[in-house]
């Protein structure tokens, strides 16, 4: 019976304990946080709640002893490190089993919430910045992609913001106070990533020491995102096919179907036509994705909106940093706003962290930027000359690339040879994330 009443509120509940133990947990907590009751039940909060506002803190403590109940704004960190802006209501019960009196605990209420910044406004974790007519055409496509449950398949260079257009699709749908969840299709081997997709039961393989629900069930009712969704399997693509033809699977080890309603949406850098021609992918899978499409335009073809995405993460990073920074000089905007951006908007958004981070005056100037953006002409594909930087020697000729796999791989090494050869190092001046830039490395033989 406490579970169907937990079960019917709307919001994510949670029982504690006075030890701060949980002893309940509702199905839309469940959601938010990827822990399932079996997991949570009998576990300190403060290992399921991850929040900046502590759920095993002091604040626990003085709701218990003064009864008083108390409302906080915060993030959650949920299993798959998805950050949430939630409230969180705590308040005591005189008893969390209905039969003594002298058994207090606590009922912890979690709900989503708009963050509002200073000079801002809305959601700060999923505002998506642009006003060139390529992003203006996508802003106009979003809206109607939110409004059905179809499925989407989102294309664009790595790094162009394809999982915020994700997030921000869920967000404008009808499943926004739903689960959102993201699965990155590139990041894991075969077999484990067939149990995370699907779960498996206790026992189904070495290692299964318990059941495992799964992100599709844990995304029941809400939004699945499959990021990297050309790097699966032909096998995982048959089985995911059957899924969206009959919203039913089987989790591996189990003899019994799973039901579930599932928004996709995918989301590649690869050309999947040319993979489905080259029998990299299935023409089947690919069609039933491919119901609707958005293309995520790079940023070299953004007219005016480096500029404004400068001004913007520079805002940002200040303020996190606690910075005095206060904008950039005008050589600096001239080296930045004239680069390529081959990693998109997340190679723009680490270089002004970088910068904001080696500033030591209030204006950010070219000594302050990451050497790779004077390197000299063959890592740029504008034609433009780039010269090295003013207080360095020029480098030694070049034979220019010829293409951008050559243009890339050489962009590669350089950073890899800058990092002395921190993987980890290499991705954040390259600017985009260390399962990529491993990816390209196996794909480019640089091993």
């Amino acid at each position: 019976m406490l579970d169907d009443i937990l079960n019917a509120i709307p919001h994510g509940v949670m029982l504690l304990d006075a030890s701060l133990l949980v002893r309940g947990i509702n199905s839309r907590l469940q959601e938010m946080t990827g822990y399932s009751a079996g997991e949570a039940c009998g576990i300190g909060a403060e290992f399921i709640l991850r929040s900046s506002i502590g759920a095993g803190s002091s604040l626990a403590g003085k709701v218990l002893e003064s009864g008083e109940r108390v409302c906080r704004n915060g993030t959650l960190l949920n299993r798959r490190r998805i950050s949430q802006w939630v409230q969180f209501t705590l308040s005591r019960v005189d008893s969390i089993d209905g039969e003594t009196e002298d058994r207090p605990g606590l009922v912890l209420v979690v709900e989503k919430a708009e963050r509002s910044e200073p000079g801002g406004g809305g959601r700060s974790s999923s505002t998506l910045v642009g006003h060139s007519p390529q992003m203006q055409d996508v802003f106009e496509r979003m809206a109607i992609l939110a409004r059905t449950d179809a499925s989407v398949l989102i294309t664009g260079e790595t790094g162009s913001g394809k999982d915020r257009i994700a997030e921000e699709l869920h967000e404008a749908s009808a499943r926004a106070g739903r689960a959102f969840i993201k699965v990155n299709c590139g990041a894991l081997p075969e077999a484990l990533l067939e149990s995370e997709l699907f779960g498996h039961q206790r026992g189904a393989f070495t290692g299964a020491v318990k059941d495992h629900p799964g992100m599709f069930r844990l995304a029941d009712h809400g939004t699945l995102f499959l990021t990297e969704i050309g790097d699966l399997s032909l096998s995982l693509q048959v089985k995911l096919l059957s899924v969206l033809d009959d919203s039913r699977f089987y989790p591996v080890g189990s003899s019994s179907s799973v039901t579930v309603d599932v928004r996709l949406i995918a989301a590649t850098h690869r050309d999947l036509r040319r993979e489905v021609a080259e029998e990299r992918f299935r023409e089947d899978l690919f069609f039933r994705l491919n119901v609707l499409h958005l293309r995520v335009p790079p940023l070299r073809d953004r007219a005016g909106d480096v500029r404004l995405l400068l001004d913007h993460f520079l805002r940002r990073s200040v303020r996190l940093n606690h910075s005095r920074v206060e904008g950039f000089d005008t050589e600096a905007i001239r080296r930045l706003v004239g680069y390529r951006w081959p990693g998109n908007v997340r190679e723009l958004r680490n270089t002004v962290e970088y910068g904001v981070n080696m500033c030591r005056g209030t204006r950010i100037g070219c000594g302050d930027l990451p050497d790779y953006l004077f390197e000299p002409l063959k890592v740029r594909t504008d034609g433009a000359s780039s010269a090295p930087r003013p207080d360095q020697p020029a480098p030694a000729p070049v034979t220019p690339a010829t293409g951008w796999a050559e243009l890339e791989q050489q962009r590669i090494l350089n950073a890899l040879q800058q990092a002395g050869g921190r993987r980890g190092r290499a991705a954040e001046l390259l600017g985009m994330g260390r399962t990529t830039l491993w990816r390209k490395i196996k794909d480019y033989n640089l091993e």
